[in-house]
C-alpha cells in the first residue's frame, strides 16, 4: 500500500509550483503576427508592428502580474505548461487560459452536482 506521504510528494514532483508569473520569449509570435500582416518580409511596417505587439504582450503580462495568486494552483501549471507548449509563447494565450478554467470552474460550482439519471422500470 502507497503511503499518503508518499502519494503527496510524487504528486508535488509531477506538478510543480508555479508561484509567480513565467517569463515568456514573445519575439516568435510577436514576429509571426507582425509578418502576417505586412506585404513582404522587407515591409517596414513589419517591424513596427511586431513592437506593438511585445508593448502589448508587456500589458498584458503586467496584468497577469496583479491577478496571478487569484487563479488556482493548478490551473497555473496547467496553463503554463499549455502556453510553453510548441514554441510559440504568448502571455494573452496564458491569461485566456487562466481565465477560462476559473470561469468554467465557477460555472460548474453555480450549477452543482450533474443530475443522475434514475433508471427506467
Amino acid at each position: 500500500m502507497i503511503l499518503p506521504s508518499t502519494l503527496a510528494l510524487g504528486a508535488h514532483l509531477v506538478m510543480p509550483i508555479v508561484d509567480s508569473v513565467p517569463v515568456l520569449n514573445v519575439e516568435q509570435v510577436c514576429q509571426g503576427i507582425a509578418q502576417q500582416g505586412g506585404v513582404s518580409f522587407h515591409d517596414a511596417s513589419i517591424a513596427k508592428e511586431k513592437q506593438d505587439c511585445i508593448q502589448s504582450e508587456k500589458e498584458v503580462r503586467d496584468e497577469l502580474v496583479k491577478q496571478w495568486s487569484s487563479f488556482s494552483a493548478t490551473d497555473r501549471v496547467s496553463c503554463v505548461n499549455e502556453a510553453r507548449m510548441g514554441g510559440d509563447s504568448s502571455y494573452t494565450e496564458l491569461i485566456t487560459c487562466l481565465e477560462m478554467a476559473r470561469d468554467v470552474r465557477s460555472l460548474r460550482n453555480e450549477q452543482g452536482p450533474p443530475a443522475v439519471a434514475k433508471p427506467r422500470r
